[in-house]
């Protein structure tokens, strides 16, 4: 089983995703024709169909995309070193986060 994950990690490491999540330009990606139509289509179409479950499960995303871009986030780690005192604030809030998603998906009925 760890072999199959250690596989997993060498395919992240060898197609350079982190790298490239990290170097997302999120002002030219909103001024970009082909993302925003798109986006604003899917947006218009979920109102229409009054989906506001999706809407707010793609503003979370959203949000936290924002957020693992803030300084906050650069700043969890120095010298290769984990700060404590400002990884216990980030886990509380994906605990938050992830409570709020599985609330709205299976907690409750439409």
């Amino acid at each position: 089983m760890g072999d199959f994950f250690g596989k997993i990690g060498e395919w992240v490491t060898a197609t350079h995703i982190p790298e490239q999540i990290s170097q997302v330009d999120a002002g030219g990606l909103f001024t970009n024709w082909f993302f925003l139509v798109p986006f604003i289509c899917l947006i218009a179409y979920l109102l229409y169909k009054q989906a506001f479950t999706n809407i707010f499960l793609i503003a979370i995303g959203f949000g936290v995309w924002f957020f693992t871009g803030t300084q906050y986030m650069q700043e969890l780690t120095v010298n290769g070193e984990i700060q404590m005192e400002k990884v216990l604030p980030v886990a509380f809030g994906a605990i938050v986060v992830l409570g709020v998603i599985i609330y709205i998906l299976f907690g409750r009925s439409d």
